[in-house]
């Protein structure tokens, strides 16, 4: 068990690459704080959480609150004493291009995909740095690099993260490893909502994975096998870098 009976706190962790993560953790041994918005959500996954053996807790709540983020550490000291991960996968879209976007969806957008990871961070980083094992995860987007229509504050935030993993890296190391995990297209429910953008939604969801050279569209549990190996000692020389796990999106021209 990679994992066992190291603490994490994983945000975004009742649906879609969050949820896979949350799961697989917990199939490694690890004991989780695990946020989400929607409570119904969170008690099932916990549910299926702890029929696997791990120990976890639940806490709904907007990460864009700093003190939601506050609250999630604090919740993992009280409950284990400890914090050895991090893994930051809430997010939002904020779709609609420039000109049209009202000013309060790019705020929201970067209350929660940015500001978000920031106080979860500031809250966490010195608990952190207490453990010999301390590593962050940061689930970006190929949207940092790679531009989609109708995207603007996605695609911002997104290559914020990107900047945002690389200097904690840097600030915080050799204490923590952070490193930042860049998806492309992922059979979850947030890639149909992005897909409104585009005139045929379901046709640009379907299209996104053939047009890749794997021809498929990703599964959750192909990130949750990344952030597993990002998250282990298999992974204890790496720290600062950006992997894209995109089906060899970027790639193709």
């Amino acid at each position: 068990m990679k994992l066992k009976d190291q603490v994490f706190i994983i945000t975004g962790a009742t649906s879609g690459m969050g949820r896979a993560i949350a799961i697989k953790f917990a199939k490694e041994g690890a004991k989780m704080i695990l946020g989400g918005r929607n409570e119904e959500r969170g008690m099932f996954l916990l549910n299926e959480i702890t029929g696997l053996g791990a120990k976890a807790f639940f806490l709904s709540g907007d990460v864009a609150e700093e003190s939601y983020n506050q609250n999630l550490v604090k919740t993992a000291l009280e409950k284990f004493g400890k914090i050895d991960g991090i893994s930051i996968n809430a997010g939002t879209l904020g779709l609609g291009a420039l000109t049209e976007l009202p000013s309060e969806s790019w705020h929201r957008t970067f209350a929660v995909n940015v500001d978000a990871a920031f106080y979860l961070l500031k809250a966490g980083l010195p608990e952190l740095k207490k453990s010999n094992k301390a590593n962050v995860l940061i689930n970006g987007s190929i949207a940092a690099f790679k531009n989609f229509p109708n995207h603007p504050a996605y695609c911002a935030s997104k290559a914020a993260l990107v900047a945002l993993a690389k200097q904690t890296a840097v600030d915080y190391a050799p204490e923590v490893r952070v490193n930042c995990i860049c998806p492309g297209p992922v059979d979850t429910p947030f890639i149909h909502a992005s897909a409104v953008a585009f005139p045929d939604p379901e046709k640009a969801v379907e299209d996104a994975g053939k047009n890749t050279p794997l021809q498929r569209l990703g599964r959750p549990e192909d990130v949750a096998n990344l952030a597993l190996f990002l998250a282990s000692e298999d992974a204890s020389w790496i720290t600062g870098a950006v992997y894209t796990i995109d089906g060899g999106a970027m790639v193709k021209s």
